[in-house]
């Protein structure tokens, strides 16, 4: 874990993601972004092209589009106890850190995710069966070497681990890779590398996008910015 000093502040040997104002409204049919490579090879996300020395890698479209999903009955969301959720979040701080330097990750994002996933309960478990911080499943704790779903060091660094293995099997698309925490990186590829036209997925990728934005404007605010080292 390093900091980041970009304007668009950008440290180099990082990615980083700077779609801060980027719109995830559904209303929206399609979005534009960009992916990016600085002239150390780093990798930068943004929802605006830049200027060389970046050179331009991919232009994205995320696709929001109501045609492509098929309505599904909403689960109810379930209540969240805000205080228990602030005090495990600060709990767990410190390890929170430690796993994303060790498999270079943003904390920002690893938090998104975390958020996203159980609130920062250790003790959650979703209606298929996922469990703690990252929501695994056994086959997902298994695959990654976790013999304890319930230890929440071992959940952590388990789901840490599979975000890595996503961002790297998809060329650090932070998109594509969060889609694939949720839906798994076949549905993905089932849908030629785009978001599967799950509701429950779309909602998810929006959810985490918003909470990385607002842990990001939160660092820009303090004048940081904290980046995750590419593969």
């Amino acid at each position: 874990m390093q900091s980041c000093g970009c304007p668009t502040k950008m440290s180099l040997g990082c990615v980083v993601v700077l779609w801060l104002g980027l719109s995830l409204s559904p209303a929206v049919s399609a979005t534009p972004a960009y992916q990016f490579e600085a002239p150390d090879g780093s990798v930068v996300f943004t929802d605006k092209p830049l200027s060389p020395p970046f050179r331009l890698v991919k232009r994205l479209k995320l696709d929001w589009g109501e045609r492509q999903i098929k309505a599904r009955i909403p689960k109810p969301t379930p209540r969240i106890d805000i205080a228990a959720a602030a005090e495990n979040r600060r709990h767990f701080e410190n390890v929170i850190a430690d796993a994303a330097a060790r498999y270079r990750l943003m904390p920002e994002l690893l938090h998104a995710v975390i958020e996203a996933e159980s609130a920062y309960d250790p003790e959650a478990v979703s209606h298929a069966g996922a469990v703690g911080l990252m929501q695994l499943m056994p086959a997902t704790a298994e695959r990654f070497g976790v013999s304890n779903r319930t230890d929440p060091l071992q959940n952590l660094d388990g789901g840490a681990q599979y975000l890595r293995f996503l961002l790297d099997y998809f060329q650090n698309d932070l998109i594509l890779a969060v889609a694939a925490y949720n839906a798994g990186e076949n549905a993905v590829e089932k849908y030629k590398r785009r978001i599967p036209p799950y509701a429950e997925t779309r909602g998810y990728v929006r959810k985490v996008l918003k909470l990385l934005r607002r842990n990001m404007a939160t660092l820009r605010g303090r004048g940081e910015l904290t980046a995750m080292k590419g593969s």
